[in-house]
């Protein structure tokens, strides 16, 4: 692949996961979810499966634990996630999400379905598979960062 080839597709997935990233967010706000920033949906996805700690989550994020620890006062404040023990360290707090936080993670994902959808749309549904299974094989396990 020459030069001008890689940096169109680099740019195409840029302009993709930008684009996505913003569907998702209006899909939440529409949803009657609101002030988020998209950072924090994924700091929702980290938390979403069980829960994390602070440090955990600014690994996640790719994020100082200071600015870790802004983002989780932000949404526990917002009703979004809490503190609780951990269960495995006591000098640790484990940040969860309230049932209002697993609510707006399924409306993200709904969102999502919505987004996704309209690509199904544009490309058939089998190329929509393929795009999804060659970049879970060039990126398998994230972390998901967000870039603003």
């Amino acid at each position: 692949m020459e030069n001008s080839e890689a940096m169109a597709l680099s740019a195409a997935l840029l302009a993709a996961a930008g684009e996505l990233t913003q569907r998702i967010h209006e899909g939440v706000v529409a949803r009657g979810f609101e002030g988020l920033r998209p950072a924090h949906g994924f700091a929702f996805a980290r938390l979403a499966p069980g829960g994390a700690t602070v440090t955990e989550l600014g690994a996640h994020l790719g994020m100082t634990k200071q600015g870790a620890s802004q983002l989780v006062d932000e949404i526990v404040r917002r009703g979004y996630a809490e503190r609780r023990p951990h269960p495995d360290d006591a000098r640790a707090r484990l940040i969860v999400l309230t049932e209002r936080g697993r609510d707006c993670t399924r409306a993200a994902e709904e969102s999502a379905a919505e987004a996704v959808a309209a690509w199904a749309e544009l490309l058939g549904e089998g190329e929509v598979r393929a795009l999804r299974d060659g970049l879970l094989r060039i990126a398998p396990y994230g972390p998901i960062r967000p870039a603003w």
